[in-house]
């Protein structure tokens, strides 16, 4: 007869905590100025496509292209209805990308629309908070991998783009446990919770 074992939860004061891998305090706030600027940046394109704030979404341009202004809370709102995920996906892939039809067949799906828009909310209060960065770093990934795939061919480089570097640098962040300075992740890292599902760390 098959034994069961029981799962052994790692005790709080066992969890592998930031100044265990980053040796240096300056390293470590260089980290979590990265991870903050970061969760900014999702948190912003999150705002920005859901109430037209102008960054974007929003702006009205003259025949020039030129901005003239910004139609707040406006038709390009996700909250009035208008798509995130449309515009860059049907004009912003390139003629020949070999993904294009599919890129352009997803654009302005709801289920793309929702599961784009919360990733930008989840994996920028994730960074800014510093909680579930292993989550955040996979997704966030995982996002900055599809929006490269849509950016190819690339037009300044033949391989790397600010899509690739981004998903490096959400990888590092999780690796190096940078929500822990100026942070939540040391005492989510030690909560029962996470110590038993540290996948969520």
């Amino acid at each position: 007869m098959a034994t069961l074992h029981n799962h052994q939860v790692p005790a709080a004061e066992d969890v592998v905590l930031e100044e265990e891998v980053v040796r240096t305090s300056a390293a470590r706030k260089a980290l979590a100025v990265l991870r903050l600027g970061f969760g900014f940046t999702f948190l912003w394109a999150f705002l920005d496509k859901t109430f037209a704030l102008g960054f974007g979404t929003g702006a009205i341009t003259n025949d020039e292209g030129a901005r003239t202004g910004i139609d707040y809370f406006g038709d390009a709102a996700w909250i009035n209805g208008a798509s995130p995920t449309e515009g860059f996906l049907t004009f912003g892939v390139p003629a020949h990308n070999p993904f294009k039809d599919f890129f352009n067949s997803i654009a302005g799906d709801p289920w793309a629309d929702l599961l784009f828009m919360i990733g930008l909310l989840g994996i920028g209060l994730a960074l800014t908070l510093g909680i579930g960065m292993r989550i955040a770093a996979a997704t966030g990934a995982l996002l900055y991998m599809l929006m490269y795939a849509a950016s190819v061919p690339l037009e300044n480089n033949p391989i790397v783009d600010d899509h690739l570097l981004g998903a490096i640098t959400l990888v590092v962040l999780a690796l190096t446990l940078a929500g822990d300075t100026w942070g939540a992740g040391k005492g989510w890292a030690k909560s029962h919770l996470v110590r038993e599902y540290p996948v969520l760390r």
